[in-house]
């Protein structure tokens, strides 16, 4: 294949890496392979812009991205409109994606198995014609994010600490909104704390990330309104990984999901792959199984037990 490397100097693991090399070494991991592939270090400005001119090549049948969620995301989104694969190499805080596709979280090690494995079609989900590979969230996810962002952090257990202060935020101060949503048939209008929409239901860990992104599903998640001892308790069944054990958490897992919000504030805001946007009034989720293509270990895609890859649901 012929593939192109950007990564992210200014993303988490990156900071503290010789970027120089780095960037050989990916190099001679693809080459060895038998990839022709160049690898090029950008800013975090930078490198998103240079993706998008990389993709519109005729020539190119991949990229290889290295950065946080946010790169990843923004990648992903790109691969997926030009209808090119992706290789994820895991160098943020969480690295949600890349432990749905089971990458090595070493830097180092996830090259050699990128450069040594298969392409596979797993699912991408968009809200209002906007991709997204992990969530859509609205409510006490985004009042964190919001609360998080004010605080100022420059490393990964910076951000790490300013999270855990967002969090207890959020614990005193959990929000409370109505919404009218439709999903697999249902109609209903609620007064909830959170709503959650993932592409691929989230496994059961603490990370709250989908174990399979192959199933044709979304994860469709609401908590009722909620009091701080309510957030808390929930809190302790996401570090559990039993989110859906919570008597507080409706789940569902629908194909598209409609939200309406009628009382709707000027200033509510979402998140999509961690980062912070402004809510619509009404949102339509959908997933596009097996429309992105990733880079994968060798084998990893016949692993996967044929039954895990349904059609969409109904």
């Amino acid at each position: 294949m012929k593939l192109v490397g950007f990564f992210n100097r200014d993303g988490g693991t990156f900071k503290t890496t010789d970027m120089l090399a780095y960037e050989k070494r990916a190099e001679a991991a693809f080459r060895e392979a038998g990839h022709d592939f160049d690898a090029i270090v950008f800013s975090g400005k930078e490198i998103i812009p240079a993706m998008e001119r990389a993709a519109k090549r005729d020539d190119i049948d991949g990229i290889v991205a290295g950065g946080g969620d946010g790169t990843i995301s923004a990648a992903a989104s790109i691969a997926w409109k030009n209808g090119i694969a992706l290789g994820v190499v895991p160098a943020g805080t969480m690295n949600l994606f890349a432990r749905s596709l089971r990458v090595p979280l070493d830097i180092w090690q996830a090259l050699d198995v990128l450069a040594s494995g298969e392409v596979d079609n797993v699912d991408i989900a968009s809200a209002n014609g906007r991709p997204f590979i992990h969530q859509f969230s609205a409510g006490l996810h985004a009042r964190m994010v919001r609360y998080r962002n004010a605080y100022s952090y420059r490393s990964r257990l910076g951000k790490i600490r300013a999270s855990t202060k967002a969090a207890l935020g959020v614990v005193f101060n959990p929000p409370e909104f109505e919404v009218e949503f439709e999903a697999a048939g249902m109609r209903e209008r609620r007064r909830v704390s959170a709503i959650s929409v993932s592409n691929n239901p989230f496994g059961e860990n603490a990370l709250l990330y989908a174990d399979n992104l192959t199933s044709g599903e979304l994860g469709f998640y609401t908590a009722n309104p909620l009091k701080p001892l309510g957030v808390a308790r929930l809190a302790i069944d996401m570090l559990r990984g039993k989110v859906r054990e919570n008597a507080d958490v409706m789940v569902m897992h629908p194909a598209e999901v409609h939200l309406h919000f009628p009382k709707l504030r000027s200033k509510a805001n979402c998140v999509m792959d961690g980062e912070l946007l402004p809510l619509e009034r009404d949102v339509s989720i959908r997933l596009h199984p097996g429309e992105l293509k990733v880079l994968v270990k060798q084998g990893l895609a016949a692993q996967v037990d044929a039954s895990e890859r349904r059609e969409p649901a109904a």
